[in-house]
């Protein structure tokens, strides 16, 4: 059997606190909540037909469902250092700020890993369509993205290290 090797999960390290701490409250808090609720539930008698109990067994799951895909990301983690990156190019851990071309407006992204990505934030994952043509760009570039939508064209405003 062959040894594939995980994909590495880029993110800055805002991410990587993130996930650290959701962890933490999900092993010290969640779990020992979860586990008394199941106690109480039990202690009511009959666990066949128990609403509660069913719930806390539930919840139970997608804490432990969590746990471990926390753990996954975190294992195959490589945290985005600043030193790493020529000056003025964007690249993970970058606020960019663009012009759209269509849309004649200004708009702004950082630019994170795929696990970090939340586009209600203006997070977009470096392995999204816009993500992927900004990345390695400067100041004054206009770039062409393939979207669902069509082609659209983003000149590069600002750049500056959110990481």
């Amino acid at each position: 059997m062959e040894n594939v090797e995980e994909k590495k999960n880029l993110m800055t390290y805002a991410g990587l606190r993130k996930l650290e701490e959701e962890l933490h409250e999900l092993k010290v808090v969640r779990r020992k909540a979860v586990a008394e609720k199941i106690k109480e539930a039990r202690e009511q008698g009959d666990i066949s037909e128990n609403a509660e109990y069913d719930a806390a067994m539930d919840e139970q799951r997608d804490i432990e469902a969590r746990i471990e895909e926390i753990g996954k990301l975190l294992k195959n983690a490589e945290v985005v250092v600043e030193d790493d990156f020529e000056a003025g190019k964007i690249n993970v851990g970058c606020t960019v700020r663009l012009y759209d071309e269509e849309f004649e407006e200004e708009v702004e992204y950082c630019i994170v890993g795929s696990s970090e990505a939340n586009s209600l934030q203006g997070k977009i994952s470096n392995e999204s369509p816009v993500g992927k043509a900004l990345i390695g760009h400067t100041i004054g570039e206009t770039i062409a993205v393939e979207t669902q939508a069509g082609i659209a064209e983003y000149k590069i405003l600002g750049i500056e290290r959110t990481a």
